[in-house]
């Protein structure tokens, strides 16, 4: 693969999930099948790092340590028989914010409809970058609308020691349950997902994110980028898209003055461009401003490319007049 492969013609709308999507959490249908309290679940999990520093453990991730939570609720017969399969099933009833998802395929057609942009073969892709359940995401209604989701995995089998050098043995009858952790995302590693998109990791496994790609080789740069969230966790991601060009949009829910207050300080601080209510229906400030993010960039691309073509190609030569 050469350079010149990446035209840089493509758009990321990359978003967030869990209260910027989705009212609440994605995990709310688990704790309905289950009948479990969610408030005593998110309970344990925010003591969890305090007790397990009690119990010798110096370093805890305290973004990541529901999952550990979520396996011990398996272990203990409350989660009984919960394996991945169960989590595409659950994510199913998950509701999104008004407008969604067919806000997703109308930022696509804006863009794929005029003349100018294809002209460019300029397009836009959605990518889900969350610290929730990949699983779940995959089998919400969103799903089939995006063109990327990274999230939190389960394994549902391990090997055992020296498992190379024998004979797998498969028990036919043995039930699929989650068992370990596989893949973990969470507030600060979430920057990785996006330097993913940003050097076409995600599209050619053969790069490696580390890679020493330089900015006009990447797939899709950061000023071609935009960030849609709703709060503080997402600084990290936040931080990178304004330092490099691209555009950043905070949500809050309707009638929420807390998610409000906190918008409202993200902006303060310099960590949003812009922000509005989690409604994605159309003539909402949050439905224009998004669709003007993106015509802007498609604008830009288009000028960008233009202005490189009358360099490539200069003017042609005139006759000398007397």
């Amino acid at each position: 693969m050469t350079p010149d492969v990446f035209r840089q013609t493509e758009i990321a709308v990359i978003w967030d999930f869990d209260k910027t999507l989705i009212p609440g959490y994605m995990q709310e249908p688990l704790f309905r099948y289950y009948r479990v309290d969610p408030d005593q679940f998110w309970r344990e999990v925010r003591f969890l790092p305090q007790y397990l520093k009690e119990q010798g453990a110096e370093l805890v991730s305290e973004d990541s340590i529901y999952l550990n939570h979520i396996l011990t609720y398996v272990r203990a017969g409350v989660f009984s028989g919960l394996n991945n399969a169960l989590l595409r099933q659950l994510g199913m009833e998950l509701s999104f914010f008004p407008g969604l998802p067919e806000f997703f395929s109308a930022v696509k057609e804006r863009i794929h409809c005029n003349p100018r942009y294809q002209k460019h073969e300029i397009r836009v892709e959605h990518y889900v970058v969350s610290t929730g359940l990949r699983q779940m995401i995959l089998g919400s209604s969103i799903a089939k609308y995006v063109d990327g989701v990274w999230g939190c995995e389960f394994v549902e089998h391990l090997p055992g020691p020296g498992f190379l050098s024998k004979t797998p043995t498969v028990v036919e009858n043995e039930k699929r349950v989650i068992r370990d952790i596989a893949y973990v995302l969470d507030n600060t590693t979430k920057t990785r997902a996006i330097f993913e998109i940003n050097k076409g990791v995600n599209k050619f496994p053969e790069i490696d994110v580390n890679s020493n790609i330089p900015k006009d080789d990447r797939r899709i740069p950061f000023e071609n980028m935009i960030y849609i969230a709703d709060g503080p966790s997402d600084v990290p991601v936040f931080s990178l898209i304004n330092q490099n060009g691209g555009r950043t949009f905070a949500v809050y829910q309707r009638g929420s003055d807390e998610g409000f207050r906190q918008a409202v300080e993200l902006q303060r601080q310099g960590r949003v461009q812009a922000f509005g209510e989690a409604n994605y229906e159309p003539e909402t400030l949050t439905y224009m401003w998004i669709m003007h993010a993106v015509e802007d960039i498609a604008g830009n691309i288009v000028k960008r490319r233009e202005a490189a073509l009358q360099t490539k190609v200069g003017k042609p030569p005139r006759h000398l007049e007397d």
